[in-house]
């Protein structure tokens, strides 16, 4: 199993892990150490961090690439598990020549995120390697079937659908207070949480939002590049003392915040064709959270928002109306009517049922 970050929070990829291990595989997942990794929790499987001498640009996914393909060519392996499109080269390189079976899994579309748009000579490296190699794959997946339509658009490929949804047989630890994690507990509490906080996910005006927000405290859960200008924004006249900032977290540290919340934002705008038909993790996580969600327009979390009846969805991304949107929700009669919606649909969207497309790929390799 193959992925280019830390292996620290990527739930997918663990869950993944665990299934495989529980398909008798014995599993090894790959990604790479980064100056501010943590140690890792223990796992019921292998895991490796590679250490590189570079950590970002060209050079650090040449390095990324080299390493992998080596890593993977000297180990006895009889399935690759490829995680975007970061790591498939290597894999699609090393299966080729061991003659191995490869899973393909895309997160996201990966060549049209913000990143790559606005950099078109790095973005046509990409396409090309993508253009090459997935009309040859014979199994993949991706997170929703909007992303799966796109790529079978562009390369005639069919990629099965798993979602990113929390397990339903999770057994959460005993509820910690808004004490014990150091948050308000006279304030009404309003989350946005993920792994990439980045431009054009609505972190910037979720905090400026937050001048116009009566009794409430926003807690941004995460990292990401636009974390440092969202600190500064903190700071102005009419915001400071509202915002709280906590980085990165294991997930059920994560999630123990997130059930004390009134509110989740998952504020991701259409700017691009990737953020266009995503489908993020935080959605799942609120509802499983218990929490009503404010949710940008965006046609597969509109999808889930409306069918499931969890909240309401905003068409602006301006500061004022947001606020508008929130200061309603958090006052609404409907907040009890969200929370238990949000209960019913936790029992529908869950893990163990993404899994058995999965599981179904596995037994045909098996058999």
């Amino acid at each position: 199993m193959s992925v280019i970050n830390d292996l620290s929070t990527d739930q997918r990829v663990h869950k993944h892990c665990l299934m495989l291990g529980r398909k008798g595989y014995d599993v090894l997942l790959i990604g790479r150490n980064t100056a501010s990794s943590s140690e890792l929790d223990a796992r019921s499987y292998q895991t490796h961090r590679m250490t590189l001498p570079f950590e970002k640009g060209p050079l650090f996914y040449a390095s990324y690439s080299i390493g992998l393909f080596f890593q993977l060519l000297f180990r006895k392996a009889n399935l690759l598990f490829s995680n975007d499109l970061d790591t498939l080269l290597p894999n699609y390189l090393v299966s080729k020549l061991k003659r191995t079976k490869l899973i393909y899994d895309s997160h996201e579309f990966f060549t049209e995120v913000p990143e790559l748009v606005n950099r078109p000579r790095v973005q046509s490296i990409w396409r090309t390697i993508e253009s090459w190699i997935l009309p040859k794959l014979k199994i993949a997946f991706t997170v929703n079937q909007s992303i799966a339509d796109l790529y079978h658009k562009r390369y005639g490929i069919s990629m099965k659908v798993i979602r990113n949804i929390p397990k339903a047989s999770q057994s959460p630890l005993p509820q910690k207070s808004r004490v014990e994690l150091g948050l308000p507990e006279d304030k009404k509490l309003i989350i946005l949480q993920g792994s990439g906080i980045n431009i054009d996910r609505g972190a910037e005006e979720a905090v400026q939002a937050m001048e116009f927000v009566n009794d409430a405290t926003l807690l941004i859960l995460g990292s990401g590049d636009v974390i440092n200008e969202l600190k500064k924004m903190a700071e102005s006249e009419g915001i400071k003392g509202k915002v709280i900032f906590k980085g990165r977290m294991p997930f059920e540290e994560m999630m123990a915040h997130t059930r004390l919340a009134d509110l989740g934002l998952t504020l991701d705008k259409d700017t691009n064709i990737n953020y266009r038909f995503s489908l993020p993790n935080k959605l799942f996580d609120y509802i499983h959270a218990g929490i009503p969600v404010l949710a940008s327009d965006l046609v597969e979390v509109k999808r889930i928002v409306e069918e499931y009846e969890v909240g309401e969805i905003t068409s602006s991304h301006d500061p004022k109306e947001l606020a508008q949107r929130m200061n309603e929700m958090l006052r609404s009669s409907r907040v009890l009517v969200w929370k238990q919606n949000c209960k019913n649909a936790s029992l529908e969207l869950n893990w163990e049922k993404e899994l058995k497309v999965l599981e179904e790929v596995l037994d045909q390799i098996d058999g």
